[in-house]
């Protein structure tokens, strides 16, 4: 197939992409055999994320939703393609030397991810260097794509449409006219709390800033209740937003409202905070329901993994089928599949495919997610 095409119809009949039996095309591209001019080529992509440690959920789920797309991809080609594990834990200073490793196996051809905003930043100016392609599905910082990176791609929205969405709600659903605003100084959760402090303006009459991996949050708690706001936005991953929302309610802070971003959008928030203190907790979220996504990818991921795909595993799915596509069409050179990716135009099982000059991808929704009963569900879109 060319440039443009769907993966959204063939992802539905079980298959990744029109057309794509062999990896190569008659005409082997450079750096590869077609798979009718002999053997295949040895190619692999990469996922680059945490598998491990304390926010090891929000990598495990895009792992596995590249793994689906990747598995799918494999049952029908005469020439497979390996997905290789870089499990970052979500450390920038991890980072770099992965993103190392990755780019000296020149069978590595892509790479799924970095899926934290922190560790992309750390990595991606070597991936970039090496033109190593890349596809985030889940990496929100909105400072990734004005670096000039000619190989970053990214297949949801930024932190620019999800932190006014989180504003929007906070405001308009919420109604709350005093909001306090806590970060974890993380890249990722630092940069959606400054956009939602920008966009609720004069009614952000507090903030404060915790750590990664910090257990005690008195002194926030006590800030959070002292400042009279029956909202709270937090900025940060999931491990420590759930001891917060734990702590507030202990103190008698139960009825404070807490919204959060996406890194917060995991079953570990529930299991940290309690299901009864983390009921009515609102989660924002550039990423769809798992009902909402077409064709067959919700089933056969629960087929596949026992699970309801998790945040970020069908956005994983796509950024994991464009690289196959390109692939499919002949493409064996990192140079050669990161053009293919820069023209991509194709529907996907989250939203229609295409990518600006910056990487961004042009079809953003942003949805806000409730905790009931001890669950996290979809709550309403947020337009």
């Amino acid at each position: 197939m060319g440039k443009r095409g769907s993966l959204r119809a063939v992802a539905a009949a079980g298959v990744i992409l029109m057309a794509v039996a062999a990896c190569g095309s008659d005409e082997p591209s450079p750096g590869g055999t077609g798979s009718s001019g002999g053997d295949c080529a040895d190619l692999k992509l990469a996922f680059f994320g945490p598998l491990t440690g304390a926010a090891a959920n929000l990598g495990i789920s895009p792992q596995q939703g590249a793994t689906l797309a990747i598995d799918q991809y494999n049952e029908d080609a005469d020439c497979t393609v390996e997905l290789v594990d870089y499990d970052s834990q979500g450390s920038p200073d991890q980072a770099p030397g992965l993103a190392q490793q990755a780019i000296n196996d020149e069978s590595v051809v892509g790479i799924i991810g970095p899926t934290f905003s922190g560790e992309s930043k750390a990595a991606n100016p070597l991936f970039d260097e090496a033109g190593m392609p890349m596809i985030t599905p889940s990496a929100t910082a909105t400072t990734l794509s004005t670096n000039g990176w000619t190989t970053f791609h990214r297949i949801l929205g930024n932190d620019n449409s999800q932190g006014p969405a989180a504003a929007t709600y906070i405001s308009d659903v919420l109604g709350a006219t005093e909001v306090f605003v806590v970060d974890d100084a993380s890249e990722y959760g630092k940069g959606l709390a400054d956009i939602i402090k920008e966009d609720l303006g004069d009614a952000v009459v507090g903030s404060d800033t915790v750590q990664t991996g910090q257990t005690d949050f008195s002194a926030t708690v006590t800030a959070i209740r002292s400042s009279g706001v029956t909202t709270f936005f937090y900025g940060g991953y999931y491990a420590e937003a759930g001891l917060l929302r734990k702590q507030l309610s202990d103190a008698g802070g139960q009825d404070i409202v807490m919204v959060a971003g996406d890194g917060v959008k995991d079953p570990g928030f529930t299991e940290a905070a309690g299901a009864e203190a983390a009921e009515g907790t609102i989660v924002t979220c550039p990423c769809l329901p798992p009902d909402a996504t077409s064709g067959s990818f919700a089933a056969d991921y629960e087929a596949a993994f026992g699970d309801p795909p998790g945040t970020y595993s069908a956005e994983a799915f796509d950024a994991a089928s464009v690289f196959l596509a390109a692939i499919s069409d002949g493409n064996t050179t990192r140079e050669d599949i990161n053009t293919f990716i820069t023209a991509f135009e194709g529907d996907g099982v989250t939203k229609s495919i295409k990518f600006d000059e910056s990487g961004e991808v042009s079809d953003v929704v942003v949805w806000a997610y409730k905790v009931e009963n001890g669950e996290i569900v979809a709550d309403q879109e947020i337009t």
